[in-house]
């Protein structure tokens, strides 16, 4: 298997890299079940976020990030918007997400009551693992905005191909796209 190589703020790693039904290819980036690269790429992102009043991501790939960024901020919850609506989300916000690279297709995001409340009028970053087309930032910015939450900060890390041009957003290194 093809691998890419990729310095992660100091942390080395080689991802796999996978193509995906579009047939473009990617160097697959997964924070799954690695406690190191996620210890390190949460301490390298906190001191970034430290005016941030509350984390949120969406999941899968970026609960673990968000849960040790917010235990480094020293913020009991983070906020996290679910793939689907569980039963104690049956008060809580949704919104629909343009496709993004990975899914191919439109998806739902669910935030609960609770993380509303928790996000409502404060500073809130946005953490997740990368960045790519966009989309599933555009998602979450406007379940923060839905929710009341003020946008503060956007933080990857890793920005895939044109992320890695933007200059509202947070990364800690780049990966490109395969063709």
């Amino acid at each position: 298997m093809k691998v890419y190589p990729v310095d992660i703020a100091g942390f080395k790693a080689e991802l796999p890299i996978l193509t995906l039904p579009s047939g473009i290819g990617i160097a697959f980036f997964n924070l799954h079940g690695d406690n190191e690269l996620t210890e390190h790429s949460a301490k390298s992102l906190a001191p970034l976020l430290t005016d941030c009043e509350v984390i949120i991501t969406a999941e899968s790939k970026g609960l673990q990030l968000a849960h040790c960024v917010s235990r480094e901020l020293g913020q009991r919850y983070y906020a996290v918007a679910r793939k689907s609506k569980k039963l104690y989300m049956q008060d809580g916000i949704e919104i629909t997400i343009k496709s993004s690279i990975t899914t191919g297709q439109p998806q739902k995001l669910y935030l609960s009551k609770h993380d509303v409340d928790l996000i409502k009028g404060k500073k809130v970053g946005i953490v997740d693992d990368v960045v790519s087309t966009g989309a599933s930032l555009e998602g979450l910015e406007d379940l923060v905005e839905k929710a009341g939450g003020i946008i503060h900060k956007k933080a990857f890390v890793l920005a895939e191909a044109d992320a890695a041009e933007r200059t509202d957003v947070i990364f800690l290194g780049t990966i490109p796209l395969f063709k």
